[in-house]
């Protein structure tokens, strides 16, 4: 298992560091030229948030209605990882919407949903930290309400007139694009996982550590 980490470790690494030479290479866009690059990271940004939100989700529904201390662990793992990645998307979004838009933010569906989403995991990690007893059940309920927006926030663009760009624009990206964005997207997708992978192990070493101070307690 440590070798096969090891190599997704390696590989994600080579991945990322090979990632920029893409989208230099890349073409550009015709209306937003440069700035249209930030795409790369952004999208990609959003699509590990929303995978670590249906983690987060499942594994607080094993919480909620199962014993397994595993669960709990990676719920709260999943939903650290939320609030990195969809951070990186709030930033990397304004940035691309200054140039494109005129403007570093609209209160537009997709925006707003976005935004709360975020903040319900924010939430999420606020009531594990400062919830006290029996905080895990709660923060778990939390977590299952922030998956069953994951849908609603895709979706927005496509249901509301919004400035935001729809969802149809990632299949229909010319081929000189297609290639550099799976691409970083799959690169996103690989250091979400090892990020993942080693928070978890932090937890369970949290866990055992806890269980020896106990122990030594009694």
């Amino acid at each position: 298992m440590k070798k096969l980490f090891l190599v997704l470790l390696l590989a994600d690494a080579a991945m990322l560091a090979y990632a920029p030479v893409l989208i230099v290479n890349a073409p550009y866009e015709a209306t937003m030229g440069l700035v249209q690059k930030i795409f790369y990271f952004h999208v990609p940004s959003w699509m590990a948030m929303f995978t670590s939100a249906f983690v987060c989700g499942v594994a607080s529904f094993f919480v909620l209605f199962t014993t397994r201390k595993t669960a709990d662990r990676v719920g709260a793992a999943a939903a650290e990882l939320v609030v990195v990645f969809g951070l990186i998307g709030l930033i990397t979004g304004p940035l691309w919407a200054r140039k494109a838009w005129g403007v570093w933010w609209q209160w537009d569906a997709k925006l707003t949903s976005a935004l709360i989403l975020w903040l319900i995991f924010v939430a999420y990690l606020l009531l594990r930290r400062y919830g006290g007893a029996g905080s895990e059940k709660l923060a778990a309920a939390v977590g299952l309400f922030g998956t069953a927006n994951v849908p609603f926030v895709y979706w927005s663009v496509n249901v509301w007139r919004t400035m935001h760009p729809t969802t149809a624009v990632v299949p229909s990206l010319q081929p000189g694009m297609r290639g550099p964005f799976w691409f970083c997207a799959l690169a996103f997708l690989g250091l979400y996982v090892v990020m993942l992978t080693l928070r978890v192990r932090l937890e369970n070493r949290r866990a055992e550590l806890e269980t020896l101070y106990l122990a030594v307690e009694d």
